[in-house]
């Protein structure tokens, strides 16, 4: 097989999906043709990591470095990704995305969808950490990401038990001035007025304080952006999958006759699982397997442009998901998220392969033999170099890139991943690591913290939504210790007693970790409380803030089946 100068690259990314969603992963409740397809005619990796189990995979994947590089990770539970589209955390300006060293190499590079790592720093429309700004010649979609608040008829998602506690603090404190008349009036205590409006005014001054953020989450943040036009705001979610669509096979179009690299960043499978009327009903797995199948023939229709174009051939295509299913979404007992396979744990989970492990579907007809499946422990971070190598990119010198270049494993001129320790992070927390003996297929995994489930036993953290990084968490002293390659399902935890080498192998991941840190330089932190607080002067708005709304996009949809 022959490997052409500069293939155009297109990059699939679904929200959320778990790795046991898909056909050619082993679910057989949900149809995935064309996704299917793409693992018949390409190269399936069936251990491939984020790297990270939540939004800062994306940073990572962008970048090819751990997401603790670059500021991306949060010490927090309540923050641990960016919150508000008027705060002032996101990638940072001196990261070098994949788009922008395939940008300086000729490419036409255009973002759909998902973006989600800030819009901007000091000014409402500075865009300091917009996608213009990393690489990308064309942005189409959500500069931050779908939630349930998108949608005005679902329950509010974002920082939900936040929100409950702040409205009974708002309704003690507003008793407060009622519950002084009562003493005045009865002429038991002789009550000014002064302190009683003081304490009036302290209950409003302070649900305004929350509310004016809180109480228009839809209006904020689930906005629709063209470039650094607003062209929805609030977005009509209902649409949105189809204007995206529509956007990215034009961009195709646009593109087609020049190197092109598009990066379509699905909002699918992300609650509120919005899919057309046409697709409601359509799978056996309920709301959640329709969005999946919309997903996939969303994947199909840019499958056939590429087909009617006769660019397959020279078109390197790429499916994988930002993290793993997320298991605590729940409408009345029906789960509305993911399902992870075999692998324990979810989305939010820093070390339990449920959370990281994910699709990673590689296809380019010309040079990658068609069914070829390999084992090898792969991340997202290799993304980045590998683009880097196939479209002629230099590396950046002057910073530590923590990917592999995959194609050696994915062409077959390697049979061993260039990976020997992963580090798996739940926030700024270290909680996992894995190492992949050079010498043999071993692949040894050390948890040193993991979450609490709530309720016990269930494999998830139903209490709170979402599980912690730290302070509900179990320390593990010596570390809980699995050998992947026998037990990927982490279910049988090694001890001196079973495992003869454990000793030596906990000494040898004890020394990774202490070299992998002196690697760590101190940066500013992205997801500190005032990076991630509401800021009116650095809020998107189409219009006169506050009075911020517009729709600008036409009706022009692509049909569905």
């Amino acid at each position: 097989m022959t490997r052409n100068a500069r293939p155009n690259i297109v990059l699939l990314m679904a929200d959320d999906l778990g790795v046991g969603d898909l056909c050619c992963y082993g679910n057989n409740s949900v149809s995935t043709p064309n996704i299917d397809r793409l693992a018949s005619e390409g190269v399936r990796l069936t251990q491939h990591l984020a790297a990270a189990s939540m939004t800062p995979s994306r940073a990572a994947f962008l970048t090819g470095r751990y997401p603790i590089r670059s500021g991306m990770v949060s010490p927090y539970n309540l923050n641990r990704a960016l919150t508000w589209l008027g705060g002032s955390g996101g990638l940072p300006t001196n990261e070098t995305t994949f788009a922008k060293l395939l940008q300086h190499r000729g490419y036409r590079t255009g973002l759909i969808g998902k973006w989600h790592l800030g819009l901007s720093c000091a000014s409402r429309n500075d865009h300091c950490y917009h996608p213009l700004n990393h690489g990308f010649h064309y942005f189409y979609g959500m500069p931050f990401g779908l939630l349930s608040d998108c949608q005005a008829s679902k329950t509010p998602e974002l920082h939900r038990w936040l929100r409950i506690k702040l409205w009974i603090s708002t309704v003690a404190i507003a008793l407060v001035p009622f519950l002084l008349l009562i003493p005045k009036f009865a002429r038991w205590l002789s009550v000014p007025w002064k302190v009683i409006a003081v304490f009036a005014l302290l209950a409003f001054l302070f649900f305004t304080s929350w509310y004016s953020s809180y109480g228009f989450t839809r209006r904020w943040n689930c906005i629709l952006m063209r470039n650094h036009e607003i062209i929805q705001q609030p977005m009509k979610e209902e649409k949105v999958a189809s204007l995206m669509l529509k956007e990215a096979l034009a961009f195709i179009e646009r593109v087609k006759r020049e190197p092109f690299l598009l990066f379509f960043s699905f909002l699918h499978v992300h609650t509120p699982l919005i899919s057309k009327e046409k697709f409601v009903g359509h799978s056996k797995y309920g709301r959640y397997g329709d969005n999946v199948e919309e997903m996939d023939w969303m994947v199909g229709k840019i499958l056939d442009a590429l087909d009617q174009e006769c660019l397959a051939n020279n078109t390197l295509v790429y499916f994988t998901s930002d993290n793993g299913g997320h298991l605590e979404p729940l409408d009345g007992a029906v789960q509305l998220g993911g399902w992870n396979g075999i692998y324990k744990g979810g989305k939010g989970m820093g070390g339990w392969e449920g959370g990281i492990r994910v699709p990673g579907i590689f296809r380019w007809p010309s040079v990658l033999e068609a069914g070829r499946v390999i084992n090898e422990p792969t991340s997202l971070m290799d993304i980045y170099p590998t683009l880097s190598y196939i479209g002629g990119g230099i590396l950046p010198q002057d910073r530590v890139i923590d990917g592999q270049n995959l194609m050696p494993l994915l062409e077959g001129r390697a049979s061993h991943s260039d990976h020997e320790f992963l580090f798996h992070y739940c926030g700024v927390y270290l909680h996992t690591v894995r190492w992949h003996q050079k010498d043999c297929a071993t692949v040894w995994k050390a948890h040193y913290v993991t979450p609490k489930f709530y309720p016990e036993g269930t494999g998830a953290c139903y209490g709170s939504g979402i599980c912690s990084c730290s302070g509900d968490v179990t320390y593990h002293d010596p570390p809980l210790l699995f050998d992947i390659s026998r037990d990927p399902s982490e279910a049988l935890p090694l001890n001196p007693d079973n495992e003869p080498l454990f000793d030596s192998v906990i000494k040898k991941m004890e020394a990774a970790i202490k070299e992998h840190r002196r690697t760590l330089t101190p940066v500013p932190q992205q997801f500190s409380v005032f990076n991630t607080i509401w800021k009116p002067w650095l809020q998107p708005c189409c219009g006169t803030f506050p009075f911020c709304g517009c729709d600008k996009e036409d009706d022009i949809l692509p049909t569905a089946p």
